[in-house]
């Protein structure tokens, strides 16, 4: 029984270290990495795009493509949003892409939201902050999107085709998209259908 014990602790404690070597964020010397802000573009008709998923019904609000750096990632298995978008990215751009900046700040996710802290004085000024980084809610379009989605490390870089979605659903679900860069807090997040994903 005491080896019975004994190999269960063992498995267990090699299946949180894989886990956490897994998780570890990919390291990248000091640079700016992702140099562009997102790229942005009017629909002239969202009706000529047509986005489904069961249940669902999707407003393209605009086009809609970026490369940034992953700062942090969060799966979500249980809210309104879940059976739609498992995935919300934090991602920066510009010099929130630069590790130099990146490893002076505290940053985190919890329930659909992006927090970040720093220690004394930020490292960058908080407004190039505000308009170099965002939580995006990813909408993948199909499940090879979601499976690369899900695989992604904080330090990767992503660039992502799309639109930026409004979102209607069962029960009263409804999602407005931000549409632009400098907003803070509640409905300043991106919802992006994700119709192209390459993860370097």
């Amino acid at each position: 029984m005491r080896l019975f014990w004994l190999l269960l602790i063992l498995a267990l404690s090699t299946f949180w270290f894989i886990r956490d070597v897994r998780a570890r964020p990919i390291a990248h010397p000091p640079g700016v990495l992702a140099p562009q802000a997102p790229y942005q573009a009017p629909l002239n008709s969202w009706s000529e795009v047509r986005l489904e998923k069961p249940g669902y019904q999707f407003r393209p609000v605009a086009y809609f493509e970026l490369e940034a750096r992953v700062l942090s990632k969060r799966l979500y298995r249980y809210d309104a949003a879940a059976a739609i978008s498992p995935v919300d990215l934090a991602l920066g751009w510009g010099r929130m892409s630069d590790t130099a900046v990146i490893s002076k700040l505290n940053i985190r996710q919890s329930d659909r939201f992006y927090f970040y802290s720093w220690s004394q004085e930020p490292p960058i000024p908080p407004a190039e902050i505000v308009v170099s980084s965002a939580n995006m809610h990813l909408i993948p379009a199909n499940d090879n999107i979601r499976e690369r989605l899900e695989r992604v490390k904080p330090g990767n870089l992503v660039k992502i085709k799309g639109y930026l979605v409004n979102v209607s659903g069962p029960d009263g679900f409804f999602w407005k998209t931000s549409t632009i860069r400098h907003d803070t807090g509640n409905g300043a997040c991106e919802i992006v259908w994700v119709a192209d994903l390459i993860v370097k």
